[in-house]
């Protein structure tokens, strides 16, 4: 959520970025809202005031006649007051509503563009993998190593359903140990995150108002999260964190749900994309500078890149245009591995920042040096999502034979094998 102060002072910027993203806005309409919010508050609290002022009056008063009067002129103004609560009430959530769809503004890095076809590419890492001979897909590798059930995923789970199994679990396990050391290394402090969460976590990520259809909501009114990012920045809502303790810097693992709703006849076999996983994330807060956002964005998004580039798996990074750039975002990164059988690049990590846009709807603040209490800045970025590696993996690492090559650093978390055979 954008401060209401600097949307009313920068209309044009905020219109401009949310005409960027193709979010439709009215900001002359929802300061015209903020005007009629603010004049009736004022009134409430006038009236707040007036009644108390009385209130006393009345309990030092000793005369019963002008007692029984300043009691019948508060039941008026009560009256009055109740009213206007009541239509402040309604201000509130018409405010509260409109304030909900403004989206955060681009970076002036963020490239131009309509939708995700005009991403920029800015980076390349390893050359595009060749054979020798015709290579199978993740699927058919899979299924002949008995490394996953597809057939028994569906009847327990139904569509895009799927069991790991025998070096298809092991595999998995030694990706998530390794991610643990290979992050833990640079300083971030572990944590279990919970999948379930309240529904007010949703609207401060940004996750909510929009892409409700892709959420599993529980029968309680409790959701299921699609990233470690929700609880975490749950984890300190409402809270003053001291500045000394910043940044925060988190690496949390959760399982993940997505209804992948939107995704209809899309990668409707396999791996790369499924409606339940698992994920590791980074996440850090920091102070509120545009610089120390910037600076730590590289570095967990380099994080990733690095952590790409020891399992031995090309990939590229794109840079997200302000079509396609996602409501709460200032500016993201998406990290794609190569994948053989499909003669492309496909997803495996975003990194995005957010300035104070997310601590604000979660009331995350620190005190600088003079006093002042501010919201803290937020990012965060994948540190690794399973199942969808493994597809990198294997198509990357076959072997003629049918084989996958297991990379050298994982070799150590699967008991020094070196085949998957």
């Amino acid at each position: 959520m954008l401060d209401i102060k600097f949307i009313r002072e920068n209309k044009d910027i905020v219109q401009g970025g949310a005409k960027q993203k193709h979010v439709e806005i009215d900001i002359e309409k929802l300061t015209a809202v903020d005007d009629e919010r603010l004049k009736i508050l004022k009134e409430v609290e006038e009236l707040r005031g007036e009644i108390n002022k009385v209130s006393n009056n009345i309990a030092r008063d000793q005369n019963p006649a002008l007692k029984l009067q300043l009691i019948e002129e508060m039941r008026v103004v009560k009256e009055d007051l109740k009213t206007k609560e009541e239509k402040l009430k309604t201000i509130m959530d018409e405010w509260r509503q409109m304030m909900l769809q403004v989206p955060n503004v681009p970076d002036m890095t963020v490239p131009e563009g309509k939708g995700e076809e005009d991403n920029k590419e800015v980076l390349t890492w390893g050359e595009k993998t060749k054979f020798d001979f015709t290579p199978k897909d993740h699927v058919e590798l899979m299924l002949k190593l008995n490394m996953v059930d597809f057939e028994r995923g569906v009847k327990v789970h139904g569509f895009r359903g799927y069991f790991l199994k025998q070096d298809g679990a092991e595999l998995s396990w030694a990706i998530w140990n390794y991610a643990r050391d290979f992050f833990g290394a640079k300083n971030f402090i572990p944590f279990i995150a919970p999948a379930v969460v309240h529904k007010q976590h949703l609207y401060g990520t940004g996750h909510l108002p929009g892409g409700a259809e892709d959420i599993y909501q529980t029968q309680d009114g409790d959701y299921l999260s699609g990233t470690a990012e929700i609880p975490m920045m749950g984890y300190h809502s409402g809270e003053i964190i001291p500045r000394e303790e910043l940044p925060k810097r988190y690496l949390a693992f959760s399982p993940c749900f997505r209804r992948e709703a939107g995704a209809h006849g899309k990668d409707t076999k396999g791996l790369i994309r499924v409606q339940e996983f698992f994920k590791l994330e980074q996440l850090i807060l920091c102070e509120a500078s545009h610089e120390e956002s910037v600076k730590y964005h590289e570095e967990i998004n380099k994080n990733y890149e690095e952590f790409i580039e020891s399992l031995g798996i090309p990939y590229r990074r794109l840079e997200i245009c302000t079509g396609d750039l996602k409501s709460a975002h200032v500016k993201s990164y998406d990290t794609e591995a190569w994948i053989p059988s499909q003669n492309q690049y496909r997803e495996l990590s975003s990194a995005s920042y957010y300035h104070d846009f997310q601590s604000r709807r979660f009331n995350i603040r620190y005190k600088d040096k003079e006093g002042n209490s501010l919201f803290v800045h937020s990012l965060n970025s994948t540190a690794v999502a399973t199942p969808r590696i493994l597809v990198a993996i294997v198509e990357n690492f076959q072997q003629t034979d049918g084989s996958v090559k297991i990379p050298e650093v994982l070799r150590k978390y699967m008991g020094g094998k070196e085949f998957i055979t």
